[in-house]
């Protein structure tokens, strides 16, 4: 995920304290040691969503790519954070309102330049390192073509990357009235999954609708819940939804000027102890290997990192704590 949860989730989080439950040991998304999940592939170091930023995050060492899902006018599933185009690529408006077809004539990395705001428009066409990659006026990285610098579909994605962990989250405009699209969305990619013998995927969307409606029509895929689901656990229920197997959650948030500590060490270990896995998304919290470090004593089970080439290397030089192994049974 990649926005600022909502107030009442927020508020929730900051009261969690320990559960008294034993270690469960079951979840195999409770991990020995942190995932580096590619968020969006790494948008900060590749271009968000498409297939090079995937391949390259994965070269990298990343352990498992995260990604955001449309669904075209012709209800085909596309990957890309946004609900709109014009961000990141060379088309404007919805993804609602296009066509497969006429999406995927788009170039997905046009406002992409490596750094911490990596989509800001207006700068000197030689600042975008790769536009007109996709649309062939220039030649693509070696090892590379075209269409790895287009709007990808889901369906490709799940082809290209078969053994490869992959955790999806289920867009929609983001005003209350908007529920209807995040459930159409829902129902879209519930059909493209349903199939699937995969269990390396996670399913989550900030609507809690649209997650116990997928999880409603494509039941073996693993999720993660909404804002609802986790408020509901946070306020004593049991599970936080059928099908979940992780919380996916920001380190703070803000509320009326003060700092709400969400993703802490006690937090985390309270998830584990009923069963959960924890990742911590890292939009709003800012990057740095101070923070990556903080995270890895947590025992988080995996970082939605904007930058998995950077965060590697804090992995590889930063051993996780003992006290770790025993969460993870």
């Amino acid at each position: 995920m990649s926005h600022r949860v909502a107030v009442p989730i927020a508020v929730m989080l900051s009261l969690l304290v320990p559960a008294g439950a034993a270690w469960a040991a079951t979840n195999p998304w409770i991990e020995s040691k942190p995932l580096n999940i590619a968020h969006q592939g790494g948008e900060d170091e590749f271009p968000s969503n498409t297939m090079y930023a995937f391949k390259k995050s994965l070269e990298a060492g990343a352990d498992m790519l995260e990604l955001d899902v449309g669904v075209t006018e012709d209800d085909q599933v596309v990957v890309m954070h946004d609900t709109t185009l014009n961000r990141v690529s060379n088309g404007t408006g919805t993804i609602a309102s296009h066509s497969l077809k006429q999406i995927q004539k788009l170039d997905g990395a046009y406002w992409f330049h490596a750094a911490d705001d990596a989509y800001k428009h207006g700068l000197k066409a030689k600042a975008y390192s790769f536009r007109g990659v996709a649309t062939g006026k220039k030649k693509a990285p070696k090892g590379y073509k075209a269409s790895d610098f287009r709007v990808t579909t889901l369906k490709a994605v799940l082809k290209a990357f078969p053994k490869t962990p992959i955790n999806i989250e289920i867009k929609g405009r983001t005003k209350a009235e908007a529920v209807a699209e995040y459930i159409k969305n829902a129902e879209v990619l519930a059909a493209l999954l349903k199939s699937s013998p995969r269990r390396d995927l996670i399913v989550v969307s900030f609507k809690q609708e649209a997650v116990n409606r997928f999880h409603e029509l494509a039941p073996a895929i693993p999720v993660a819940p909404g804002i609802g689901g986790t408020a509901d656990w946070l306020l004593g229920g049991k599970t936080p939804g059928e099908g979940v197997v992780a919380f996916q959650l920001p380190i703070t948030y803000e509320l009326n000027g003060q700092t709400l500590n969400i993703t802490t060490a006690d937090n985390v270990a309270h998830a584990h102890r009923d069963g959960y896995a924890w990742h911590t998304w890292l939009s709003d919290d800012g990057e740095s290997p101070a923070t990556w470090t903080k995270l890895v004593d947590w025992c988080v089970d995996g970082v939605m990192t904007a930058r998995p080439v950077a965060f590697e290397k804090t992995l590889k030089a930063h051993a996780r704590p003992a006290a770790c192994a025993a969460q993870a049974g």
